[in-house]
């Protein structure tokens, strides 16, 4: 005869339609997936209980300069601290950023437009922007 397990506690269902949204753990800064409509999201990895940004807050995200975590962030920011390194990032705007392809490994870069040179975080080879004409600039506006 099999024995009766103890129950978990009954997680909240889920909007009916089924809709999730995602944040970024606020303790291992892994990519949480949450019905919409909570308040928090409690990470399985690391036991962190994130709060969801109040409805309607637009979020946007950038990789961080010094240790390439994905940062998520309430968009408008001008710059974004990231919790692992500690870098301060530059958060722009679709406007007022470029992006270029690196000269030495192809990768395709990010800069605030404008820039005369931008320097790849995978190679750090050192791309000239704007002046070149070998080197074509895509400005993205929103």
């Amino acid at each position: 005869m099999p024995v009766p397990l103890a129950p978990y506690p009954t997680p909240p269902a889920p909007p009916e339609n089924g809709a999730q949204s995602q944040l970024v753990c606020s303790g291992c800064r892994n990519l949480l997936l949450y019905p919409v409509g909570a308040t928090s999201v409690y990470c399985a990895v690391c036991n962190a209980v994130t709060p969801v940004p109040p409805p309607g807050t637009e979020m946007a995200q950038l990789v961080c300069g010094g240790c390439h975590t994905l940062l998520m962030y309430i968009r408008g920011a001008t710059s974004v601290q990231c919790s692992c390194c500690h870098t301060v990032n530059l958060a722009l705007e679709a406007n007022q950023v470029a992006h270029v392809n690196c000269g030495n490994c192809r990768m395709l870069l990010m800069y605030q437009y404008g820039a005369r040179s931008v320097k790849c975080a995978v190679c750090n080879f050192v791309t000239s922007v704007g002046a070149s004409g070998s080197t074509t600039e895509q400005k993205f506006s929103t």
